[in-house]
């Protein structure tokens, strides 16, 4: 999803990047054939309903990175789901949704208004049922997903290789992913005769950092907000948390940016202290040139 804040642009964006997903799926045709996208407000719940009438198996959603909405697009987005799925009983929609992204949905609210605000309706953030994360990769199963790759290729990973990776990564999926493409498709061209080693591992982490790809992006935007600053400098200057409970603790924690549980609270990995290192040095350093 892309970061619209105003739902005249959002909303058809999001109906009309679901007709193209549904498409390709080889779904049934027929997702937003008569869609107004001029009716924001509207056009996205009226579309699934239409949809859903016509359909004879129940329908399941995952919207990814829903977490990039905000402002106006986000309350209606949220508030047009809500309709729906509070009125299934009457009205055909969808079965279940998922909304997927780095945070929380009880977050959302922050982007929206003060704690003390209202919307002056029916809360659209009153829509989850259940609200999970997804675990990090223990070292055996880090070893056992590279082993996979190896019983297909039979190109092996030496055991200092798989040890790196892991507590390089400690485990994140796309970085301990990430590492083994680097490796497989770029340090050896898919020589699949050439085992891989620490010292490719170590290359690896290394071009990765460089690269900061996407996934980094999004997460070091993060960076910007007040709240996970206040969270994460205190950490790269060595000073330790005292309250853990706090809600931007938590919100931080919950981004995937910091972990708690060797007894103190530290960047999630190696590899995402380095880049957080590098962009509040960056940061830092573009705040005092303009201030000059």
């Amino acid at each position: 999803m892309q970061e619209w804040t105003e739902p005249e642009r959002g909303i058809p964006a999001i109906v009309k990047g679901l007709a193209s997903a549904i498409r390709d799926s080889g779904m049934p045709d027929g997702f937003a054939a008569d869609a107004d996208y001029s009716d924001a407000t509207n056009v996205l719940r009226s579309s699934l309903v239409a949809y859903c009438r016509v359909l004879d198996k129940p329908l399941v959603i995952f919207f990814d990175e829903s977490d990039c909405l905000s402002d106006g697009t986000l309350i209606t987005f949220l508030r047009q789901l809500r309709e729906g799925y509070v009125n299934r009983g009457d009205v055909p929609f969808v079965h279940s949704i998922a909304l997927v992204g780095m945070r929380n949905i009880r977050d959302y609210k922050a982007q929206i208004r003060p704690e003390s605000a209202t919307l002056r309706t029916a809360s659209p953030f009153n829509i989850v049922t259940k609200a999970f994360s997804l675990n990090n990769f223990s070292e055996a199963e880090a070893a056992e997903l590279y082993a996979q790759h190896t019983a297909e290729t039979g190109q092996e990973f030496e055991p200092q290789a798989v040890e790196y990776a892991f507590e390089q990564t400690q485990g994140q999926p796309w970085l301990v992913n990430a590492v083994a493409r680097e490796c497989v498709e770029e340090l050896v061209k898919r020589d699949y005769s050439v085992p891989i080693t620490q010292s490719m591992a170590e290359q690896a982490v290394q071009n990765i950092i460089l690269a900061r790809g996407t996934h980094f992006d999004s997460l070091l935007e993060r960076l910007k907000e007040p709240r996970v600053r206040k969270v994460i400098q205190p950490l790269i200057m060595g000073e330790e948390v005292t309250d853990k409970g706090d809600d931007d603790y938590m919100f931080t924690k919950d981004l995937g940016l910091i972990r708690d549980d060797r007894d103190h609270t530290e960047p999630a990995n190696p590899i995402y202290a380095e880049l957080i290192f590098r962009a509040l040095t960056r940061m830092a350093q573009e705040s005092i040139k303009n201030a000059g």
